[in-house]
């Protein structure tokens, strides 16, 4: 072996500072230009940085159009229910989360994929009988987003695909890409109510598609998919070995003329990631409490899927454990009322929304059955000043002072914006009246149509 020699070097009888070198095999480590390197500063951000990119961040936090100065900016762009204040959330959630803090108890870290008895709650909570749950199969998680990270960093590798809607939420591609996992978009159709192209879904299908995901009820749509259909989707999966995850974090927003369906409770064989939270059904986005619901009743993700998950977990050490300590009390105590009372908030909205735009030459709202959105159709050919949907939101945001998202920009899907139906009533009925003035205002009769404008 080679002799290690420790060599000192100074200047003066006291140095300020001590050189230490290992000489190794008489070779001297004093540090020098390293080999192949080059010495000059150069720091880039990572191609995972560079990759990801999220649409509707981008557009709301950095929109470069100016408002009317003479009008009150009215933002129906973003799905954040408390951002106007008529909208809080439960005082029992509120209640739990101080007597949480109060307790002392949750000050350190949990394990990392959250308390147990957290996660037992959360079992007993989704449990059902088509549906079983305990707590070894749920896994909490920083929000929902962070539980639709991890669902796609188990399932898919580089290089790998998955199956996203379009229109959808552009999240799903924001994550996906930053992993170097591929996107392939699957149809929705706006005339079914927004169903999915099941042909051209299955169509996209190859051996390196790693999941589908089923996003239900839908942001942007609104949409609620009916037990028929969802049983269509989980026989494509099954016809071709595909596992789903399922975002139904707006699973308990549906309006009482429709019955929402979770889908690992129709699924008999293929296996499903469900992701949920506290965001949408408790109204505290800013909160960050979601999970991962594992549904394996055939076995076939196994221990590795699972035990992937908790590695995953590892990451960051688990959500906030204060709002794990409330879980118990927000989902045992707060009442029945404060969920019917949003649900018929929301579905008065919808219907307020709907009916006001639906009246507009050149627009197409498609009716939404839950959620916090509705998507409204631009005959654009009626518009022919606007090249497209994102020219038709800046000049509605520059003469109304109204933001809507361009569905181009932020679902891929053209000729169509999103609508926030959260706001109060008073500013919707306002909103509405903006785009119906601005519509009249740039509507033009299209070609060979004049006998149906003249009606």
């Amino acid at each position: 072996m080679d002799p290690y020699v420790i060599q000192m070097s100074s200047k003066g009888n006291l140095p300020s500072i001590l050189d230490v070198h290992v000489n190794v095999g008489g070779r001297s480590s004093v540090p020098g230009k390293m080999k192949g390197r080059n010495t000059r500063w150069s720091v880039r951000p990572s191609d995972m940085a560079n990759k990801t990119f999220n649409p509707i961040r981008a557009i709301v936090d950095n929109m470069k159009v100016k408002p009317n100065p003479n009008k009150t900016m009215i933002s129906l762009s973003i799905g954040d229910p408390t951002v106007f204040g008529n909208l809080p959330t439960d005082p029992e959630v509120t209640q739990a989360m101080k007597d949480a803090l109060d307790s002392g108890k949750y000050n350190g870290y949990a394990p990392s994929i959250g308390f147990l008895s957290s996660r037992e709650e959360i079992a007993s909570y989704y449990h059902c009988p088509e549906a079983p749950l305990e707590a070894k199969d749920v896994i909490l998680t920083s929000g929902c987003s962070q539980a639709i990270e991890m669902c796609l960093a188990v399932l898919a590798n580089p290089g790998q695909n998955i199956l996203v809607p379009r229109p959808g939420f552009s999240l799903y591609r924001t994550l996906a890409e930053s992993m170097g996992i591929e996107v392939k978009l699957y149809n929705l159709l706006p005339e079914k109510s927004w169903e999915i192209d099941l042909k051209q879904l299955e169509s996209l299908i190859d051996e390196k598609t790693a999941c589908l995901i089923v996003n239900n009820p839908s942001n942007p749509c609104g949409s609620v998919f009916s037990k028929r259909h969802l049983q269509k989707i989980l026989a494509v999966a099954a016809r071709q070995c595909v596992p789903i995850l399922a975002d139904e974090i707006y699973g308990d927003m549906v309006f009482s003329d429709c019955k929402y369906e979770p889908l690992a409770t129709l699924s008999t064989d293929v296996p499903v990631l469900s992701c949920g939270g506290l965001a949408k059904r408790w109204l505290v986005p800013g909160w960050r409490m979601g999970w991962i619901l594992i549904h394996d009743r055939r076995d076939i993700f196994g221990n590795e899927i699972r035990d992937g998950l908790a590695k995953l977990s590892q990451r960051i050490l688990g959500p906030c454990t204060i709002v794990q300590g409330a879980l118990k009390s927000i989902l045992r105590r707060t009442p029945e009322e404060f969920y019917h009372n949003t649900l018929s908030f929301l579905k008065s909205s919808a219907d307020l929304c709907y009916g006001a735009l639906a009246a507009i030459p050149g627009l197409r709202p498609v009716r939404p059955s839950g959620a916090m959105y509705l998507m409204v159709g631009i005959e654009m050919e009626h518009f022919p000043e606007f090249e497209n949907d994102v020219e038709f939101t800046e000049r509605l945001v520059a003469e109304q002072s109204v933001h809507c998202l361009p569905a181009t920009q932020c679902f891929e899907y053209p000729n169509f914006i999103r609508v926030v139906i959260t706001v109060p009533k008073v500013m919707m009925l306002e909103a509405c009246s903006r785009i119906q003035e601005f519509c009249e205002q740039h509507y033009h009769c299209a070609e060979g149509s004049q006998e149906e404008c003249d009606k």
